[in-house]
C-alpha cells in the first residue's frame, strides 16, 4: 500500500532555483506528486512545524529561516516512500550528506540544506496537515505504475 510524505523545498532551494531539479528527482524515482504549491510559511506554522525543536537554542534560527522565503510544499505517495525520500534527500550534516544525494550534490551548509522530509508516518500527518487541506490532494492512476 502506498505511503505518503511532506516534502519541503526549503528557502535556500528557492532562490537558488532548484525546485525543478527536487522535483525530478522523485519523480524519477517513481514517486507519485500528490499535491505541491509554492508558500510563505506563516511563524505559526513554522513553530508548529518544527515544534520538536521548541526550547533548542537554534529553534528561533529555524522559524527565521524557513519564514525567510518561499517554500514548495509537496506531498508524495509511494511505496516505502518516507525511508527512500529520505535517502535521496541525503543526511541532515552537508559533511555527511553522499554524492548523488540531493544534499550531496548541492547544499553548502548544514543548516541550509534545501530540503525536509517527514521522518515517520506520524510526522507526515501532521506536517502535510499543517501546509495542506485535504481537498488539495489529488488522487489519480498511473497505468505505467504496475510495473514498478
Amino acid at each position: 500500500m502506498a505511503q505518503q510524505t511532506f516534502l519541503m523545498v526549503k528557502p535556500d532551494a528557492v532562490q537558488r532555483g532548484l525546485i525543478g531539479e527536487i522535483v525530478h528527482r522523485f519523480e524519477r524515482k517513481g514517486f507519485r506528486l500528490v499535491a505541491g504549491k509554492l508558500a510563505n510559511m506563516s511563524v505559526e506554522q513554522a513553530e508548529f512545524h518544527y515544534a520538536e525543536h521548541k526550547g533548542k537554542d537554534f529553534f528561533g534560527d529555524l522559524v527565521q529561516f524557513i519564514t525567510s522565503g518561499p517554500v514548495f510544499a509537496m506531498v508524495w505517495e509511494g511505496d516505502e516512500i518516507i525511508s527512500l525520500s529520505r535517502t535521496l534527500i541525503g543526511k541532515t550534516s552537508v559533511a555527511d550528506a553522499a554524492p548523488g544525494t540531493i544534499r550531496g550534490d548541492f547544499a553548502l551548509h548544514t543548516n541550509r540544506n534545501l530540503i525536509h522530509g517527514s521522518d515517520s508516518p506520524e510526522s507526515a500527518a501532521r506536517e502535510i496537515g499543517n501546509m495542506f487541506q485535504p481537498e488539495e490532494l489529488v488522487q489519480y492512476e498511473r497505468p505505467i505504475e504496475q510495473w514498478m
